[in-house]
């Protein structure tokens, strides 16, 4: 009893020097910061819903999430199980160091372990061994400096999103979505327990290979919150059968996600602006038509808010799983052949021009320009035309004649000071070819462009995260992009007037185009709210 005796007066002794000594082990030997681990980067709808999310170099799965955000019940359950005086010691507990030496002294094994939660988040951090003494001594200062260091809150995050969870999966969001398909503010009282004492041993208590030896070590806890939790709670948390779900890792949104990663590189959580319930239903509705086309056809499709330029859904290929439809191709932001798209902005500028107006006849006649003789999509003529007629129609000799005398240079310059550069072939100048698709324009150019029509004119370049700048270019004046939009969205004034429908339903001013070669067809157009190509 005399040797026992004086064992403890020594590592009592220890943890009394160490104490004294902690400013100068502090300031010569300090910790890693909190935040140099590495995460899984995930990508965040605008719900906090998770998009996508990348291991990171370890190919360790860690999801970051915030206190506020982790359900109180796995709170609950964690600081009353592992360290129910967190909130008070100083980052180690001296009465449970004494009693687990004194357990371990009288065993010759560990009984109780005296690590506070502090404690196991320098373990995480150091990544030192711990089984020896000098091992136990290093993580015990290493506990002591982090609380002087660090909030209480802090510490407790970095445990949150860095305690071992099985195989590849780290922290409590990590382990939820690996396991059960759900958040970490979403636990039932089973779940939050088994998630508690998961970290103790995690290969050997993994819910999904040994499910037997998780109920028995999350009874134990559960039963530790008799007093705490009502007693029906305790009988259902009880009876709820300890499983796993093989869930694969989020998948939605995928090219735009790894956009948002080579964009915003560095944060380990990048919250954007879509709709994860609106970016569902595009997947679903392009993927559907999808599987409707030949092979090698692919689809994409961008959703704005007009007024904000907020990007509620992108989805850059119709099947992120399909190679043979070039899957890994975002073309959202691929340039291609925009076909007659770009007609509306020819028409709008001729008029600020002066150069016509919505019902200024056009010759649909067989015509060259200099040598170029262009011809329609349905290879017939109409004779004489309104504006209106021909752009409803996409009349191509009636847009060449109006870009002849606009100019094609004047008008590539125009779109570009809106917001919407052509690419041109090297070496190439603007041609009267630009209005029948003879450039290469993004769909997210044509979103940006065609919100113009709805803003008065100015076009608003896309934005991803709610607090990105909003850029703005003055594309048409607002008369003319009143005009046209009333064109697009019913015929315009003469059609009306001689009741004739041959825009679209009301509500939606749009146009669709049809690149050389049929390589493109495109549709593009603005609502009460949104924009969408």
């Amino acid at each position: 009893m005399k040797g026992k005796g004086k064992i403890l007066g020594v590592a009592l002794g220890l943890c009394l020097a160490l104490a004294a000594a902690l400013p100068l082990i502090d300031r010569h030997f300090p910790p890693p910061p909190l935040l140099s681990r590495t995460f899984a980067q995930v990508v965040l709808a605008e719900d906090g819903a998770v998009l996508r999310a990348f291991p990171d170099e370890r190919h360790i799965w860690r999801y970051p999430v915030r206190l506020g955000e982790v359900s109180p019940r796995y709170l609950e359950a964690l600081i009353a199980y592992e360290d129910r005086h967190f909130y008070r010691h100083p980052g180690v507990n001296p009465l449970a160091s004494l009693r687990a030496a004194r357990q371990w002294l009288a065993n010759r094994r560990i009984v109780s372990g005296g690590s506070t939660l502090t404690m196991q988040a320098a373990r995480l951090l150091d990544e030192a061994p711990t089984r020896s003494i000098p091992g136990k001594i290093r993580q015990m200062w290493r506990a002591l400096q982090l609380e002087r260091r660090h909030g209480k809150d802090e510490i407790l995050t970095f445990y949150l999103n860095h305690a071992p969870m099985g195989g590849v999966l780290e922290g409590v969001e990590a382990a939820c979505r690996g396991y059960f398909g759900k958040s970490a503010k979403d636990l039932s009282h089973a779940a939050a327990a088994l998630l508690a004492v998961l970290p103790q041993s995690p290969s050997r208590l993994r819910p999904d290979r040994y499910p037997e030896r998780a109920r028995a070590a999350r009874d134990k806890v559960i039963g530790r919150r008799r007093g705490v939790w009502p007693e029906a709670v305790i009988a259902e948390a009880l009876r709820e059968p300890v499983y796993a779900l093989n869930l694969a890792p989020p998948m939605s949104a995928p090219l735009f996600a790894e956009r948002m990663r080579g964009e915003l590189p560095g944060g380990s959580r990048i919250e954007t602006a879509l709709d994860a319930g609106m970016q569902a239903a595009v997947e679903a509705l392009i993927l559907d038509r999808a599987r409707l086309l030949p092979p090698k056809v692919s689809l994409a499709a961008l959703v704005m808010e007009h007024e904000s330029g907020l990007v509620r859904a992108y989805a850059g290929s119709a099947d992120f799983g399909d190679a043979r439809r070039f899957s890994h191709v975002d073309m959202v932001r691929a340039p291609r052949s925009p076909g007659s798209t770009l007609k509306p902005f020819l028409y709008g500028m001729a008029m600020d021009e002066g150069l016509i107006h919505s019902e200024s006849l056009l010759a649909d006649v067989p015509r060259a320009f200099g040598g170029y003789q262009p011809g329609n999509f349905q290879q017939s003529f109409h004779g004489p035309v309104s504006v209106s007629e021909a752009l409803v129609k996409s009349l191509n000799v009636p847009a060449v004649e109006v870009l002849d005398q606009l100019g094609p240079a004047r008008f590539a310059a125009r779109l570009r000071q809106g917001g919407l550069r052509l690419a041109l072939p090297e070496g190439a100048e603007p041609n009267l070819s630009l209005i029948l698709g003879g450039a290469g324009a993004s769909l997210e150019q044509l979103v940006s462009a065609y919100a113009a029509l709805a803003r008065q004119g100015v076009s608003v370049r896309p934005r991803f995260t709610k607090d990105a700048p909003v850029e703005e270019r003055r594309l048409l004046s607002p008369g003319a992009a009143f005009i046209i939009r009333d064109i697009l969205e019913s015929g315009g004034a003469m059609d009306q007037r001689l009741g004739v429908r041959v825009g679209a339903r009301q509500g939606v001013a749009w146009k669709t185009g049809t690149s050389f070669g049929f390589r493109d067809a495109w549709s593009v157009g603005v609502s009460g709210r949104f924009c969408i190509g």
